[in-house]
């Protein structure tokens, strides 16, 4: 099949494509697939049973109403599904401090970043500079004038993240119930041939985005979920039309990209303009939290300002379609938040180097994107030392760092649970990266600290040597490796170097340097 020319999008994503691949990693919206929900089951009638009336229910958030201090979400305001605010808005148009409310993943670097304030400026004084902030804090922030775009909030961190309240989500059982062209789509990727519920689990698992919204945005620009095709052209069904990602499983990944950019951009203060179809730009509102900003440049990746209003926001918009498939999704979160609570960082498990006692290993990148472009710099690499180098399986074991239990097992990968409940989307977990097929621990096996999980080798993505990709996650979230968040194996600090792939181990006046090439200044005994 010979493919379109490129549009507008894909002239933007072409330019993002390069930089991935030099890392070690890889319309009108559809009908309803259940009954819609009525006024009783909105967000106010579920999480605030006291509102007295329907009426005022469904007003929340279409009135900026912020959630009251002590509720789940304390200070956002949700948007009602069918009504469309105005592109960009007045934001604290007199200049004064303003009131807000702390959100879970906020630091005080980040909002000083969001707000275009200094952080010192921020009240009161003495918050933590290098910690995560108290969910529910209230601050006060002199933000200058400025226009920005909607501040409702559009989903819960915990609905674009592929955390616990989709732990038990089944994507399989789903789209079969849905009887749509999805459940009978199959695609070859890397010479795999996957279903289209495969498909949609892998993307998911791998850039740990929540299957719910990928389902959710694939019905709304494609119909594949619950009917069939709209576009006769089935290598583009979300309509990116990048020549270089043709398929589901390819655009999805741009779909995830979209997000997992603004998503951890915004946690770190970093994403401060979000870039619509068509070129123009603007500011996210900053109380907003990382999840509807996520959301919001997903969309302006392929809208321009005034449709993406409609295809957002309006009556037939993305937001209805995602109540009526999924139900309300700030009252399936509540139960689950803060997401990332205070003092996550500093009650960590006790890390140990991942490798065994004794051994010489080589420290061959400093802290570098997790998986995929716009993922936070959380991964580590090593390599063992004493070995020749090239693409083959070391005869070296790769060691749990924690002691927990195999969630996943496949391609090249294992992620270590280390609450040991097996399950990827709830508290802390470890993705072991490029271990061999051969001897790799399987799902459900319970893991000792320091206990075998599989050989390092050039498997599961592009390596130009036998290694391991180390990285975190806690509730299905990446963790980088900040001020918040040390990483500290076996004693080592790990300090982030001036640019991804840098960086060096920090312990007792001792220091390893991270080296591509592991010579030397990278060599390491445990």
């Amino acid at each position: 099949m010979r493919p379109r020319p490129a549009k507008p999008a894909s002239i933007f994503l072409l330019a993002c494509l390069a930089a991935a691949l030099a890392c070690n990693l890889p319309a009108a919206s559809a009908p309803p697939v259940s009954e819609p929900r009525t006024a009783e089951q909105t967000l106010s009638a579920e999480l605030f049973p006291s509102a007295k009336s329907p009426a005022s229910a469904a007003g929340q958030g279409a009135a900026g109403q912020p959630i009251p201090s002590g509720q789940p979400f304390a200070g956002l305001s949700p948007a009602a599904p069918g009504q469309v605010p105005s592109f960009t808005g007045a934001f604290n148009p007199g200049g004064a401090a303003l009131e807000y409310t702390a959100q879970p993943g906020d630091t005080l670097s980040a909002l000083a970043l969001r707000f275009g304030v200094d952080a010192a400026s921020i009240q009161p004084a003495g918050l933590p500079a290098s910690d995560l902030l108290p969910p529910g804090a209230r601050l006060s922030i002199p933000a200058p004038p400025a226009e920005v775009l909607p501040g409702a909030a559009l989903l819960p961190d915990s609905e674009v993240i592929y955390g616990p309240p989709a732990a038990g989500f089944d994507i399989r059982a789903y789209i079969d119930s849905q009887g749509g062209y999805l459940s009978r789509y199959s695609e070859t990727v890397e010479g795999e041939a996957m279903t289209g519920a495969e498909c949609v689990r892998r993307i998911a698992l791998e850039t740990s985005t929540n299957p719910r919204l990928l389902l959710a945005f694939l019905q709304f620009r494609a119909g594949w979920v619950s009917g069939e095709p709209r576009s006769t052209d089935p290598a583009y069904p979300i309509g990116f039309y990048a020549a270089s990602h043709q398929g589901l499983y390819k655009e999805l990944a741009l779909v995830t990209r979209q997000l997992t950019q603004a998503y951890y951009g915004w946690r770190s203060g970093s994403f401060a303009s979000i870039a619509f179809l068509g070129g123009a730009s603007a500011r996210p509102d900053p109380r907003l939290n990382a999840g509807s900003v996520a959301l919001q440049n997903l969309f302006a990746s392929l809208y321009r300002p005034a449709d993406w209003l409609t295809a957002l926001y309006g009556e037939n918009g993305f937001l209805a379609l995602y109540a009526q498939m999924f139900g309300n999704p700030f009252a399936r979160a509540a139960p689950f938040e803060p997401l990332l609570p205070a003092g996550l960082g500093s009650a960590q498990p006790d890390w140990q180097l991942p490798f065994a006692p004794g051994e010489k290993w080589s420290f061959t990148s400093g802290p570098h994107i997790a998986w995929g472009v716009g993922s936070p710099l959380a991964a580590l690499d090593f390599a063992p030392a004493d070995e020749g180098k090239g693409c083959y399986t070391s005869a070296r074991w790769a060691t749990a760092a924690a002691p927990g239990v195999v969630a996943r097992s496949e391609r090249g990968l294992l992620v270590l649970d280390v609450d040991g409940d097996g399950s990827e989307q709830t508290g802390w977990n470890l993705l072991y990266l490029h271990l061999a097929d051969q001897d790799r621990t399987p799902v459900g096996a319970a893991a000792a600290q320091d206990a075998p999980l599989g050989h390092p080798s050039c498997e599961g993505g592009p390596a130009t040597g036998k290694h391991i990709h180390l990285a975190r996650k806690y509730n299905g979230e990446w963790i980088g490796v900040t001020p918040a968040f040390p990483f500290v194996l076996s004693g080592w600090l790990v300090e982030p170097g001036p640019q991804p792939y840098l960086g060096r181990l920090l312990k007792g006046g001792q220091a390893v340097d991270a080296k591509a090439d592991g010579s030397s200044p990278a060599l390491i005994i445990r």
